[in-house]
């Protein structure tokens, strides 16, 4: 096998199969200025729905528990990673010890003024600012970012820009979704933090995913090279 033909089996081969939303898909140049987000749930979903980390396929997480409307698109940014990095960011930032980072890609809240209809989506997301919640003892941080080009919120920089009503929405529900009642609350919210907190959790976040990914992927992207030269011999 020649080189073109090494080059038409690698590019079929990869147009055969869909990308993992969490590890096959670029965060963006732009980031973390600018990301891309991967959308799991929209306001008008009834159950919580998030990707199973080893197919890549959404699944249902739960139904929700009440009628708490989501108020934004909600989902994570991919190649993103909340450990060690972000837990320690968490722990300086709050004055705590023992926070760790919730093993999860990070969460992202997208505004935008358009109807979604379904979520399994990609969007262009600009990061103003975020939520800082502990859940546990563990980070779980909430991105807050607005759909890039939304006539509407699109101009929005930071969260200063946004009225205290969105802010309330959106802490209302991570404070409440998961609670039942008459059960202690588990969640706390501990700051509603700026553009530029956000864009270092983002970068911490990263930082977390090519410690614990970065050599694995690097190892396939190797073991691909090997393959197709030693194709391209034949």
């Amino acid at each position: 096998m020649n080189q073109a033909q090494a080059t038409l089996f690698l590019n079929a081969w990869s147009l055969r199969y869909t990308a993992h939303p969490w590890h096959g898909i670029s965060i963006g140049e732009e980031a973390p200025h600018c990301v891309t987000a991967f959308i799991e749930v929209i306001p008008t979903d009834t159950v919580k729905y998030e990707v199973d980390k080893a197919s890549g396929y959404l699944k249902i997480d739960r139904p929700q528990k009440f009628s708490n409307i989501l108020p934004a698109l909600y989902g994570f940014i991919p190649q993103t990673y909340c450990k060690a990095l972000v837990g320690e960011y968490c722990a300086r930032a709050t004055g705590r010890t023992g926070i760790v980072g919730d093993d999860d890609p990070l969460d992202i809240c997208v505004l935008t003024e358009r109807v979604v209809s379904h979520g399994h989506i990609l969007v262009k997301a600009i990061p103003i600012g975020g939520l800082r919640l502990i859940d546990g003892g563990q980070a779980d941080d909430k991105i807050i970012a607005v759909l890039a080009q939304d006539e509407v919120y699109g101009h929005w920089r930071d969260m200063a820009d946004m009225p205290a009503a969105i802010i309330n929405r959106l802490r209302h529900y991570f404070l409440t979704y998961k609670q039942l009642p008459g059960e202690p609350a588990k969640a706390e919210i501990t700051h509603v933090y700026s553009r530029e907190e956000a864009l270092e959790v983002i970068r911490c976040s990263q930082a977390d995913y090519q410690q614990a990914f970065g050599q694995a992927q690097q190892e396939v992207v190797s073991a691909w090279a090997k393959l197709l030269a030693g194709l391209a011999k034949e």
